[in-house]
């Protein structure tokens, strides 16, 4: 009992003690982020399953716009199932059955070591790279390919940028390439977002009719032509090497150069 009477001596103490007083105040600061860091936390964990949507449904408009299938006010999710997501084995350029393609996370797999490898040869500065990627096919009305919407990324001056780049069905005309995410410099390596600047790589080529890669991004269009070359961006030298060299990178022998063979010799 007269431990108890101690307890409630010493708490009529710090009670009485003045309101500016040193251990109030620490024991005010201490209380306030203890009860705030709860709140985040709480926040956080209640607000991830709305985040993993709002991420999905952005995957999804990205894929939808670079595929010329995105306007205002559609409905994301009916227009996206137009789209058949498939697996995709670099090495061999076939698509795979060993992963659930609506949940196979390329981004996870890269940063996994049995599913990725690491580069020695790497252009692109992304270190890892997964040895499975999802590919997204469009058909037509008649079930014939249409379209196919390829991941990529690369390292540009301040950051890794990822996007899509979509193929006509003959795997070698670009119907378009756009970034979803990346923290390049407003006004500058941000242009990569400018529509004007993504609306170049329409109709572009990859490949000459050698089957050589020859799409650049650069100031001066290749000795290929300028159906193989995007021109750069201004005052923004080294995102836009970067762009270049992450494009071809993909499109290479390392990337997706095994598959779009296979698409152009009637395998896919």
């Amino acid at each position: 009992m007269s431990e108890v009477n101690e307890n409630k001596g010493m708490i009529r103490r710090f009670l009485d003690l003045p309101t500016d007083s040193l251990p109030k105040t620490i024991f005010v600061a201490v209380m306030v982020c203890l009860v705030g860091s709860m709140f985040v936390s709480a926040a956080a964990v209640a607000l991830r399953p709305i985040q993993e949507v709002n991420k999905l449904l952005d995957k999804q408009v990205n894929i939808l716009q670079v595929a010329g299938l995105y306007e205002d006010g559609v409905d994301v999710a009916e227009a996206f199932a137009q789209f058949e997501p498939r697996v995709l084995e670099l090495a061999t350029g076939e698509f795979t059955d060993q992963f659930d393609a609506a949940s196979f996370d390329d981004r996870a797999a890269s940063s996994d070591p049995e599913l990725s490898i690491a580069l020695d040869d790497d252009p692109a500065s992304i270190g890892r790279q997964s040895r499975f990627v999802t590919a997204y096919l469009l058909r037509d009305a008649n079930g014939d390919l249409d379209k196919v919407v390829l991941p990529l990324h690369g390292y540009g001056l301040w950051s890794t940028l990822y996007g899509f780049i979509a193929l006509e069905a003959n795997g070698n005309d670009i119907f378009g390439l756009q970034f979803y995410e990346h923290a390049e410099t407003p006004g500058l390596g941000a242009e990569v977002d400018n529509p004007r600047w993504k609306s170049l790589w329409a109709g572009k080529r990859l490949a000459d009719e050698d089957g050589v890669l020859q799409i650049s991004v650069t100031k001066t269009a290749p000795a290929a032509g300028a159906d193989y070359h995007v021109d750069a961006l201004a005052g923004a030298t080294l995102t836009t090497a970067g762009v270049h060299n992450l494009v071809r990178f993909w499109m290479g022998e390392a990337g997706y150069a095994p598959f779009l063979a296979n698409l152009q010799a009637g395998d896919i």
